[in-house]
């Protein structure tokens, strides 16, 4: 591989695979395209990325983008997006992050003979999914399988470690509030290192025997939602108690956080909650590779 194509890479997700990528492929020409230069100060100084000024959304300009590349990984993803229209299977950003946009970069690497392709989407993404976000996923990972090209998809539980936008959000609010009125408290995840995640996508790049597969990636333990939160309050120095809503509550305090600039939680987020985000029993990393505990590592930046 001697030129990839990072999509998403500005991420939370992406600056963890940029940088296990720059290590791995020294000589590597790591292409990256954005929009907004000032969000990838921290990536661009690393030797062999290079910023493109290219809007991946539209099709002529990705498929520039593309030219002349190895392989293509796709990281884009948003957690919250607008509610749907009458007639809109997911809402508007939704579907633009989630499904139109794989589905162009799939004709892009058809238009350009680009075969290899590693896809970031979620654990639980299922076309009869009760949120708009699993959905919108599905219809990412079937535009990109439908379009015959060598390709592995990777399917992360919640993705915790520094920057993160879960724990550290828990344990930044604890310092704000007496305790936590929690919708969803006992909902089951299976928290994954976002190092672990980027050692597995470039595990995928190397290794020919993943293409075709689709892997579930988790951390060693599962988790309620509450049990996470008390956990980062904890760590934090904040330690707060938990109150579980019932349905009904949750569903009005969802509606009101939507009203902030930017919500921590939205009416989609507590549907994406009915369905546990815990791998299949047994699994965590494919590759023979060991998992990393939440616990040892959260503490070095939560506290």
């Amino acid at each position: 591989m001697k030129t990839i194509l990072l999509i998403g890479a500005t991420g939370f997700v992406g600056t963890a695979v940029v940088s296990e990528l720059s290590r791995r492929l020294a000589s590597a020409d790591l292409r990256m395209p954005t929009r907004r230069r000032e969000r990838c100060k921290h990536l661009s100084v690393i030797p062999n990325v290079r910023l493109l000024d290219a809007d991946v959304h539209d099709p002529a300009t990705l498929a520039q983008a593309m030219h002349g590349c190895d392989a293509v990984i796709s990281m884009v993803g948003i957690l919250q997006g607008d509610e749907p229209q009458a007639g809109e299977p997911y809402g508007r950003a939704f579907a633009r992050a989630h499904a139109e946009l794989p589905a162009k970069i799939a004709a892009a690497a058809r238009a350009q003979g680009v075969r290899r392709v590693v896809h970031v989407s979620s654990l639980g993404a299922a076309v009869d999914a009760p949120s708009c976000y699993l959905r919108s996923k599905a219809a990412g990972e079937a535009a990109l399988q439908a379009a015959d090209l060598d390709l592995t998809i990777v399917k992360p539980s919640v993705i915790f470690g520094r920057g993160d936008s879960f724990l550290t959000l828990f344990a930044g609010m604890a310092a704000l509030v007496p305790f936590f009125p929690l919708a969803g408290a006992e909902v089951r995840f299976q928290p994954v290192w976002v190092n672990d995640v980027a050692n597995v996508v470039a595990d995928c790049l190397e290794r020919s025997e993943s293409v075709g597969q689709v892997y579930e990636l988790g951390g060693p333990t599962v988790y309620t939602l509450g049990e996470l939160v008390r956990y980062a309050t904890r760590v934090a120095g904040h330690p707060r108690p938990v109150i579980g809503l019932p349905d009904v509550l949750a569903q009005w305090q969802a509606r009101a956080m939507e009203l902030l600039p930017k919500p921590p939680m939205t009416r989609d987020n507590l549907r994406s909650m009915q369905i546990p985000s815990v791998c299949a029993e047994g699994v965590t990393l494919p590759f023979g590779r060991v998992a990393t505990p939440l616990e040892a590592v959260a503490p070095s930046y939560l506290a």
